[in-house]
């Protein structure tokens, strides 16, 4: 007992606080530096940047989900998996050099495949042939290399988008442009405008219509305008939740003018880096300044 109190008495005393205080030193130097060997061999090994770009397919096209990822010239080392949110199988599998698609989707079978010649240059973009309805989601670009690992979200839209075409409208007892445009989906809204008279409202001098095509989900966009002038720009524009198109024509008395343009919609980034890169850029100075004194 007589002995313990003295034990006490003595690191409680100045020598013995300042003794206490340098073992917590060393401990604290020595599970940092294990701390900094992980981070290290560890941390920096497993975690690559991986970046996809939200955008939409168009109905029964073939469509692109975009994803990159940082380059590993050892492609038997680079697996790439695509899967799908509220999907059971794999989206589409490639590893070792080769596709694999033992544990694909039914709803994907035949019909996905990623630029094999480009992903050792870290392109991981997939191809997805004749675009549904049912396609549209959230997808995961999973990519595992000799550095590291890492994934990305991507949100596929889908829909119809065209370009539409603008025509002088000889059938009708007025001056008249027509403007067709073949595929859409979701229902779009057409809006009319003039070089001219900008910021008229057309909607008293115009006439839409949408006709459903055959497979029952796209359809068929028509407007007509009337009481067009000669000598001016008109422009025909659609657009919905997915694309915005734009056909214009100008007529004079000698010739007829005609541009058109396709916009996609809400198409974003995004990146992701993993927790262990950025940990590694800010503890790394220390670790090294704590080695060296």
């Amino acid at each position: 007992m007589a002995s313990t109190l003295t034990l006490i008495k003595s690191l409680l005393s100045a020598k013995g606080i300042k003794t206490i205080v340098l073992m917590l030193y060393h401990v604290f130097f020595f599970m940092t530096l294990l701390f900094c060997i992980f981070l290290i061999f560890y941390g920096r090994r497993h975690s690559i940047t991986v970046t996809t770009l939200t955008s939409a397919g168009n109905i029964g096209e073939d469509g692109i989900l975009s994803c990159t990822f940082e380059p590993d010239i050892k492609l038997a080392d680079i697996v790439i998996q695509w899967l799908k949110e509220g999907v059971m199988g794999l989206v589409h599998e490639f590893k070792e050099g080769k596709d694999v698609l033992s544990n694909q989707d039914e709803m994907f079978r035949g019909r996905t495949a990623v630029f094999s010649d480009q992903v050792i240059v870290g392109n991981a973009s997939l191809r997805l042939k004749n675009v549904q309805l049912t396609d549209a989601g959230t997808y995961k670009c999973y990519i595992i290399t000799s550095k590291g690992k890492g994934n990305a979200n991507l949100e596929y839209k889908t829909g119809a988008f065209s370009i539409p075409e603008v025509n002088v409208d000889y059938n009708a007892s007025s001056e008249s442009l027509r403007c067709e445009a073949p595929r859409w989906f979701p229902q779009p809204t057409v809006v009319w405008a003039s070089q001219v008279d900008q910021g008229a409202n057309f909607s008293d001098v115009s006439n839409t219509s949408f006709e459903l095509n055959s497979e029952n989900v796209t359809m068929k966009v028509v407007s007509v305008l009337y009481n067009v002038t000669i000598n001016n720009t008109y422009s025909c524009m659609i657009e919905n939740s997915i694309a915005k198109a734009t056909g214009d024509i100008k007529v004079t008395d000698s010739e007829i003018k005609r541009r058109s343009h396709l916009q996609l919609l809400n198409s974003k980034a995004s990146l992701c880096v993993s927790a262990y890169s950025a940990i590694n850029w800010v503890l790394l100075p220390l670790c090294f300044y704590l080695i060296l004194k």
